[in-house]
């Protein structure tokens, strides 16, 4: 399969777009968002997991389990992980620096969704017996700041308390980590009952309590992610996508990050396009996953974003994330794939 017949990636070209995301990490397994000749920047867990899982898909064993080792070595002890780290040097040891300590519930609660991820598609009950008490720390400091309506606060506050208020992007990540996390106890042998009240209760004020959430329906990702995440199912989520189509998709291009801004996004394009496997519309999505092939460079790499206005990418970045958001979406697709089945969980 080529590029050019297909207009997906085939085998080899998504090699070098792992490649690309392997040369974001640094000597302690972090991976950043993008490389600059030996400098990096920013590390966040949510991205840095993504990007472990695309390289599990591609092969690259040896650089994903550095990167969840370094993760599970990097958490607190009440089961969280600073927002932001910041990488000075990629080939030196150390040269990483909490950058934000706050902590944002849905980036805690995605380390059960890489593991489990691992699980699919590995089987090795030693790694993911050493990775799991990481993963019962991190979801039960999520659960711990669930709201009673059932959504989660995004966030600690500056002053050590938590926020009261929820996002349904991320609430619906934690919906989906949530249900990676009891699949992966289950293999265990455990069971996790206030992680599946938890999830049930989450799932309830997604699907009803929607005004309950922070306003953010000008982003995509508030539109799909309940969607991608499980909480929204069936003849539900097919209405729901329909419901605002029009207003997010741009044909040939991708989808808008912003509903009023003409910006087009690979990352949440391939999101979209699980979310519609998900459903199993998969024509639709990848006829999105092509869509954003434009995007590409030549060295495998994809641009952040697309101003078609003003036919100009933006910001001026190839995130190592929106690369892994690709090979994570054609990987859903195949119908071999061992690991398709983390985002039916």
């Amino acid at each position: 399969m080529s590029l050019a017949l297909t207009g997906l990636p085939c085998r080899t070209e998504l090699t070098a777009t792992a490649q690309t995301i392997a040369t974001c990490q640094s000597v302690d397994g972090a991976i950043a968002w993008e490389r600059v000749g030996d400098t990096a920047g920013k590390v966040d867990a949510w991205d840095h997991v993504e990007c472990a899982m695309a390289l599990l898909v591609a092969g690259r064993d040896a650089e994903t389990l550095a990167a969840y080792e370094w993760l599970a070595a990097q958490q607190r002890p009440d089961g969280t992980w600073p927002r932001e780290w910041q990488v000075s040097h990629l080939r030196d040891a150390g040269a990483i620096r909490v950058a934000d300590p706050g902590v944002d519930t849905n980036m805690c609660a995605y380390f059960a969704v890489g593991v489990w991820h691992y699980w699919c598609a590995r089987g090795d009950e030693a790694v993911v017996a050493r990775l799991l008490p990481s993963v019962v720390a991190a979801l039960d400091a999520v659960v711990a700041r669930q709201l009673g309506f059932g959504g989660f606060a995004w966030a600690d506050d500056p002053f050590g308390g938590t926020v009261q208020d929820a996002l349904v992007a991320g609430s619906a990540s934690i919906h989906h980590a949530l249900r990676c996390g009891i699949a992966l106890a289950r293999v265990c042998g455990a069971r996790q009952p206030e992680w599946q009240l938890a999830a049930d209760a989450l799932r309830e004020a997604l699907r009803t309590l929607e005004g309950r959430f922070l306003d953010k329906s000008r982003y995509s990702m508030d539109w799909y992610y309940p969607v991608l995440g499980g909480a929204v199912t069936g003849a539900a989520a097919r209405a729901r996508l329909a419901q605002r189509w029009d207003e997010f998709v741009v044909p040939g291009l991708g989808i808008h990050c912003v509903d009023d801004h003409p910006w087009v996004t690979g990352a949440e394009t391939c999101e979209l396009a699980l979310a519609l496997t998900r459903l199993g519309r998969r024509d639709d999505a990848r006829r999105l996953i092509a869509d954003v092939q434009h995007l590409r460079d030549e060295s495998g790499a994809y641009h952040t974003g697309f101003v078609y206005t003003d036919g100009l990418r933006w910001p001026i970045e190839r995130s190592s994330w929106t690369g892994a958001a690709v090979i994570l979406a054609l990987d859903a697709l195949r119908a071999d794939s061992p690991t398709a089945r983390v985002f039916t969980t």
